[in-house]
């Protein structure tokens, strides 16, 4: 035991004397290295522990989008700001953004193709309101449409249902069309490009989407059953006067009864299948919101950085269970709060910020980062005026199948779109904090696809640099067992330190940081 406690008081002094013994960095303003450090040892353990056993408390009820926990918890999130004299971002002395939101419901009834008849649930599922009547289909092979390839040439779609498939097409000597290498594309991952095959299809003028790949369908279904025996609702999106097309998904029976030469043809083709549905829909709407504070930059003041986290979680069980979400993401949230904390103080002492930070809570990430897509595209300050989103999802647990120092943290997107946010990220890390950076999850070949799965990547795909802090998954992922009490705060306070000075460094550097390696939008 008295082996034990020498090893901490060792880790816990080296850890201050690493924040200390530095020296005045002359790319950040005239303020001592050793005011920024008192600054960031605002942010305590006992603090962050405070607010977490609180926010992740069983009175939050899981912090279920557009649930009574979840109001519960916007309206905790605005009291701290209050008593910490952060005003609101927005100009209306709100600091609710309302995030309007539809759920799906859960579709019932049958569908017929042909002369075969499929009740929903056994071999095709939909989460949208559909009509109920007869519909054309054209079989669209990958459903991809870009100047270099397009599977729509020559065919007419509109007012129809278009059949298509995961994947991406190949030359007769194996390489793949788009990339022209025997490796696979973006086209070839679902997470990535569901929802474009559909914005496609919808810019066509389809009417519906039968989407066949059988591994997704094998999600989609267990979604759709749980759904079900829970009374839950379906899919959840943002509500939008756009017009949506219906979105079905079918697993191989279902497909090769529409077109037997689904898995082999590419060529689109109309079909001499049409489909008729019978399905009663259900869908409702949801008020939700984003939490936004501003402090406001003394120099810089119309340039952001943007500080996240979403505030949300996954709920109650129907035995009545509270999954209370401590790591996911209570750890990013109260983080969050200790670092606007310590950016008030400073900014009373004359410190700074130059630039506005905005301290953005997004609500429904656990329903498909809703919160955080609705701010890319109702910003309440202009993306183009936003320097970088510094996002926190997961920071207080250790990942089981990690080996090495404890005293670590995931870093996902840092180099993704500017090279100098990666630099500075590394720079500040080896002055302040000296916690082991790990990016093994960065590798554009991961297959958790962990960079599309948080909310900076609404951000990302707008060009705004991110880095995504994350100290993995664990047994207690999405369990309710996700409790206050197994929180390492000491890495919670360290991780938190750390976002701190990167957002330090970012937010009084003279120029903006430079967006080198930007990718087209549309």
């Amino acid at each position: 035991m008295k082996k034990i406690l020498y090893a901490g008081l060792f880790f816990a002094f080296a850890c201050n004397s690493a924040q200390q013994n530095v020296s005045t960095n002359s790319n950040s303003n005239t303020t001592e290295k050793s005011d920024r450090v008192t600054y960031a040892n605002t942010i305590t353990e006992g603090e962050l522990k405070e607010h977490l056993y609180t926010y992740a408390s069983d009175e939050f009820e899981g912090r279920n989008t557009g649930d009574e926990g979840q109001k519960k918890a916007v309206e905790y999130l605005k009291k701290e700001y209050e008593t910490l004299g952060i005003p609101a971002a927005q100009g209306n002395g709100n600091y609710f953004q309302n995030v309007p939101l539809e759920v799906s419901g859960v579709p019932t009834g049958a569908v017929t193709i042909g002369n075969n008849n499929f009740n929903l649930g056994e071999g095709v599922i939909t989460f949208s309101s559909v009509a109920s009547k007869d519909y054309d289909i054209v079989y669209a092979g990958y459903g991809i449409d870009t100047e270099k390839y397009s599977d729509y040439k020559n065919i007419d779609v509109k007012g129809k249902y278009i059949l298509i498939k995961i994947g991406e097409p190949k030359t007769d000597d194996g390489n793949y069309i788009l990339t022209g290498t025997k490796e696979p594309g973006v086209w070839s991952n679902w997470r990535e490009t569901l929802s474009k095959r559909i914005e496609i299809a919808t810019e066509k003028g389809a009417e519906g989407v039968i989407y066949y790949d059988d591994a997704f369908y094998d999600r989609a279904i267990r979604r759709y059953q749980h759904s079900l025996e829970s009374n839950g609702g379906g899919q959840m999106s943002l509500k939008s006067d756009a017009k949506k097309i219906a979105a079905l998904f079918v697993n191989k029976e279902v497909a090769t009864k529409i077109y037997n030469n689904v898995d082999t043809e590419v060529k689109a083709k109309s079909l001499d299948e049409t489909i008729k549905l019978n399905v009663e829909n259900a869908t409702k709407e949801i008020s939700s919101e984003n939490v936004a504070a501003l402090i406001k930059g003394k120099s810089k003041p119309n340039e952001y950085l943007v500080i996240s986290a979403h505030l949300d979680h996954v709920g109650v069980d129907a035995d009545g269970n509270v999954f209370n979400g401590a790591d996911d993401d209570g750890s990013g949230t109260v983080a969050i709060l200790e670092i606007a904390e310590a950016f008030k103080k400073a900014a009373n002492e004359g410190n700074g910020p130059e630039r506005s930070i905005l301290f953005l809570h997004v609500t429904g990430e656990e329903k498909g980062l809703l919160g955080s897509e609705y701010y890319s595209e109702h910003p309440i300050f202009p993306l183009e005026n936003t320097v970088a989103d510094l996002n926190i999802d997961m920071i207080g647990r250790i990942d089981p199948k990690r080996e090495g120092d404890r005293n670590y943290i995931y870093l996902i997107g840092s180099d993704k779109l500017s090279t100098e946010l990666h630099e500075i990220s590394e720079e500040v890390n080896k002055k302040y904090a000296n916690i082991e950076l790990d990016y093994t999850y960065n590798d554009e070949n991961d297959p958790n696809r962990f960079y599309y799965r948080s909310d900076h990547y609404n951000f990302a795909k707008h060009n705004v640099p991110i880095i995504f802090y994350f100290n993995g998954t664990h047994a207690d992922y999405h369990k309710i067992s996700d409790t206050p009490d197994k929180i390492n705060y000491d890495l919670l306070a360290n991780r938190a330190k750390l976002v701190f000075q990167t957002a330090w460094e970012v937010a009084n550097r003279p120029e903006r940081i430079v967006v080198d390696k930007a990718v087209p939008t549309k």
